[in-house]
């Protein structure tokens, strides 16, 4: 058996003992893959390892370790429906009879593909021979009329090429699910435009058009059979391997988005790319035409699909070796301070490490959006100090550009991570305090007017709060992200890239300062904290009768001193407010 080289051998016992009794037993996993996911790696830990040492394997190694044996994954060997599959396609077959049709029809895709892998899938597309889809669904709502029985939430989606929708497709909703109807077809490409002309094809010609042959399976409702056109796409699904119908160079120029689906498919199952298909994704004709053909929105969404996925590392890992970073997160033209040769390798290194930490940590302890843009922010983490001009001449963060115009991503996404990488600059200097609960450590700080009159006891959960204030419900993501970076004056580069990362001690500072935040300080949900002292008694007490500047200033200073006081009153603090007004305006 081959064996990962040293250079991806790191010895961490107390981790990779953690690691290993944390792997769920064989017994309880549902899918080769899952078996695989559990057995490669244990396997492998103890046989480097023996009985004394446990060595930290990257996931990387371990992957590629797991790669040395053919995977065999179990495949059903006929599609076994529920029995409100049968009852819709019983509806479906039974509206040919009604009108006489000889319409052959078929399940496409990803039902089939999982369904065979013994999963569950409520996305049913069907395929017609001979007919357009809107047409069927009009025989569809008309039979099931006739039979007494209200059809759903009939509707017709228009095509859209720029969105990777070629066809129109009908929609209709039989028995609480959605089901689309779409013609087969086959499709021709013209040189410089991913979007094809299409017209009706067989379902041979159908499968090979499709982006890979473990998608390319039909299931005809007709016969009960599964049709497997390209005579492989059963043998990949088995083998676990991730190849296209048609040759990779031809597919991918036809449409460069299949690139980034066959590296989120890959990911997604733990299925190995195709030698070809990884020699083709890396090609600079396919790398031009990604640029090129592709829309940014379509870009963004299946990295998005990735990095919300169950093996996120995988997929940004295969970008990164197929030298498609820089092109799907595309930079501005110009930018500073300049970045290194090796800085995407950087990046994946940060986006690993941070992955590894959240689980070592808990999933539970991060909701979807959380750990989603976590993996953004440790992903982005070196370009968080590289900044462009706008059109206004201002100094942008790169990281702005990439989200909101490589990716299309929504606004709130680049802002929220914008926002974690300013606050962890700002938990890093705080982290020395929080964990020693000393505020000793906070006298170098630059503090505002706002903590001027503040008591020196009272600073840690004055800033503290303050800062969570600003981050709300990230504040744990931006806390995570410090811990990649603590101390702040060690440059972690090198042991970034050579996968040399300590995750076990930073879990456990993560749990320490999370620990001082929610227990210590009490600051869990701060963000909620209603103000003691509205505007308007501000007002009175400066005897002001419009608002403005002062009064913002003084809310802050107000909202300092009641985190340093929690069990202050309101007229407590009012008072507070009436003697430190009354001795600035003695000293002016």
């Amino acid at each position: 058996m081959r064996l990962p080289s040293n250079a991806a051998i790191k010895l961490k016992a107390p981790l990779l003992l953690h690691r290993f009794l944390s792997l769920p037993s064989p017994a309880t996993v549902n899918t080769a893959v899952e078996f695989r996911n559990v057995l490669c790696p244990a396997r492998r830990i103890l046989t480097l390892a023996g009985t004394r040492a446990l060595p930290f394997l990257h996931c990387r190694a371990m992957a590629t370790a797991c790669e040395v044996e053919p995977l065999v994954v179990p495949v059903k060997e006929q599609i076994e429906l529920t029995e409100t599959e049968k009852k819709i396609f019983d509806r479906l077959l039974g509206t040919l009879r009604h009108f006489n049709l000889q319409t052959q029809l078929r399940v496409a895709g990803g039902w089939v593909r999982d369904k065979l892998l013994g999963k569950d899938c409520y996305d049913i597309d069907i395929a017609l021979d001979n007919m357009l889809g809107s047409e069927f669904a009009d025989k569809v709502k008309e039979y099931l009329e006739s039979t007494g029985e209200e059809a759903q939430g009939v509707a017709v989606i228009p095509s859209n090429p720029e969105q990777s929708k070629h066809l129109e497709t009908a929609r209709m909703r039989l028995l609480d699910l959605w089901i689309d109807f779409v013609n087969l077809r086959c499709e021709d490409y013209s040189e410089n435009s991913r979007i094809p002309t299409m017209k009706f094809g067989t379902a041979e010609e159908d499968a090979y058009r499709r982006d890979l042959t473990i998608n390319s399976l039909f299931y005809n409702i007709n016969t009960g059979s599964v049709e497997d056109f390209t005579k492989r796409g059963i043998a990949d699904l088995k083998s676990g391997k991730i190849v296209t119908p048609l040759p990779p160079k031809a597919t991918f120029l036809d449409d460069p988005l299949r690139v980034l689906r066959a590296i989120r498919f890959g990911a997604r199952f733990g299925f190995t790319l195709d030698e070809e298909l990884k020699k083709a994704a890396a090609w600079d004709d396919v790398k031009t035409a990604l640029a090129a053909k592709i829309s940014r929105e379509r870009i963004g969404t299946e990295i998005d699909l990735m990095i919300s996925g169950n093996q996120p590392i995988n997929a940004m890992a295969n970008i990164c070796d197929s030298t498609l970073f820089w092109i799907v997160f595309d930079l501005p033209p110009e930018f500073e301070p300049a970045l290194p040769e090796e800085h995407h390798r950087l990046c994946i290194a940060y986006v690993d490490a941070a992955w590894n930490l959240i689980k070592l940590i808990g999933c539970s302890n991060f909701n979807d959006e959380q750990r989603r843009l976590a993996l953004y922010a440790a992903l982005f983490l070196p370009l968080k100090n590289t900044t462009y001009k706008d059109r206004k001449a201002k100094r942008i963060p790169v990281v702005n550009h990439i989200l909101r115009d490589s990716l299309k991503r929504k606004a709130s996404d680049a802002e929220t991570v914008i926002s974690i990488h300013n606050a962890l600059e700002k938990f890093l200097s705080l982290i020395p305090a929080l964990v020693s609960n000393d505020d000793a450590h906070l006298t170098e700080l630059e503090w505002g007017r706002e903590f001027i009159d503040v008591p020196g006891t009272s600073k840690l959960r004055v800033l503290t709060g303050f800062l969570l204030r600003e981050i709300k419900d990230f504040w744990q993501v931006a806390l995570l992200m410090s811990t990649l970076l603590y101390p702040a004056e060690t440059d972690y580069t090198q042991d970034m890239l050579n996968k040399n990362f300590e995750l076990d001690k930073r879990r456990d500072l993560f749990v320490t300062v999370e620990n001082a935040i929610v227990v210590k300080l009490g600051l869990e949900n701060v963000w909620d904290l209603k103000p003691l002292v509205n505007g308007k008694d501000i007002m009175n007490v400066l005897q002001l009768k419009t608002g403005g500047p002062l009064v913002k200033e003084w809310q802050q200073k107000l909202l300092a001193w009641q985190l340093g006081h929690p069990s202050g009153t309101t007229e407590q603090c009012l008072d507070w407010m009436r003697e430190t007004h009354s001795k600035r305006i003695k000293r002016e």
